[in-house]
Order: C-alpha cells, then sequence, then structure tokens
C-alpha cells in the first residue's frame, strides 16, 4: 500500500526482468503482471523465473499472453498450459492477463480467447490489458467484458489511477514506464488500481 492508500504494481514486457523482487516488494509494489507467452506456442523461460522469484519474494504475479492475430483459442490454451506449470492459477495469484497491442487481434479474438482460457486454466478472473488508444478506437469491451473481465489501459500520463478514460470494468492504469536501471531492466510499466477496484479484484 503507497502513502495515498492504493495499491500498486509493475507490469513487464516481454524479455524485461527485475533483478531483486524482495526489493520491489519492499518498495510497496504488491503485484506484478509478466509477460510469458506469446502466439501459438512461444514462451520466455527467463520471464518464467522472473515469476517464481516475484512468488517467493510475495509479490502476488500473474502471466500475461502477448495476443498475435489468429487461433485465439489455441493461444489461450498455450497461456494456461504454461500458467499451470508455474502455478499462477492457484487462489491469490494476480488473474492472467490478455496484452492487446498487436495490429489484427480485434473484440472477436478477445472474446473467444477469455472463453478458452477460463475453460483450459479453470478460472473465471481475467484481465484485458491494451494502450488508452486501442480503447478509444478498436476495443468494444460491452460486447464481452462481464463482470470476472478486468479492464487495464496503458496511458502514460503520470497520474496513478486516472487515466482520463473511464468504463465500469477499468481497474488498473499503467500511468508511466519504470526507469531502466537498478533493479529494472527493460519495458516495465508502472501500474495503479483505479477507483473503486482492490487488489482482491485482480487476483483468481
Amino acid at each position: 500500500m503507497t502513502e495515498d492508500g492504493v495499491e500498486r504494481g509493475i507490469s513487464l514486457s516481454l524479455h524485461a526482468t527485475v533483478a531483486d523482487w524482495a526489493m520491489v516488494r519492499s518498495g510497496a509494489l504488491c503485484f506484478a503482471s509478466i509477460t510469458v507467452t506469446e502466439s501459438l506456442n512461444w514462451s520466455d523461460i527467463g520471464a518464467e523465473r522472473q515469476i517464481e522469484e516475484a512468488q517467493h519474494a510475495g509479490v502476488r504475479a500473474g502471466i500475461r499472453h502477448y495476443a498475435r492475430p489468429g487461433a485465439a483459442g489455441d493461444q489461450a490454451e498455450h497461456c494456461a498450459s504454461v500458467g499451470k506449470r508455474l502455478g499462477v492459477f492457484c487462489p491469490g495469484s494476480l488473474a492472467p492477463a490478455l496484452d492487446v497491442e498487436a495490429e489484427g487481434v480485434d473484440d472477436r479474438f478477445v472474446r473467444t480467447w477469455i472463453k478458452a482460457v477460463r475453460q483450459a486454466a479453470g478460472i473465471r478472473r481475467v484481465l484485458i490489458a491494451a494502450p488508452y488508444d486501442h480503447w478509444l478506437r478498436r476495443l468494444r469491451p460491452d460486447r464481452w467484458a462481464d463482470r470476472d473481465v478486468v479492464l487495464w489501459v496503458s496511458r502514460h500520463n503520470g497520474i496513478p489511477g486516472r487515466p482520463g478514460w473511464f468504463h465500469p470494468r477499468l481497474g488498473v492504469h499503467q500511468h508511466g514506464p519504470a526507469p531502466v536501471g537498478g533493479e529494472f531492466d527493460g519495458p516495465i510499466g508502472f501500474d495503479s488500481l483505479v477507483y473503486p477496484f482492490t487488489l482482491a479484484d485482480l487476483l483468481v
């Protein structure tokens, strides 16, 4: 919990790493979404180690899947298979996230991925992450965002929890990049919950 009472975390893009997860946890960052899988069959062994180290440090860690166009169901099953092996679908873990950034990933893909990952992983809660512009122009969450879907917007405006865009299921705001160097290496975002969501709303 930070001084303003808002729970915060970090998002790790492909190949990003944290050198000392215990230091991250002591710095009041309590959750982490770590990109481990991409497309149909690729996974990052280094990111898998990051999940394990974050869990050991007491950070609520979750798997993130970087979506590519096509075969949404197969991509969901790939993410679920890796996630089961890493133990990230146990109660108390951060829910799995779908990174909807690549061109060609649309509402139909998201809807199919949500249904398939729920069936394959045996969970309900899922997180859908996308840049601010995508929420404005590409995605229509009212078509697929039920009460167990939490939206995650990336807009680096430096105002934690206030992205300047609203949806009833919007729960997380990536408000800025983490500084490169020190504990962080690679593209990492700083995240904050959006009121009235709490950390419990993001967990499996």
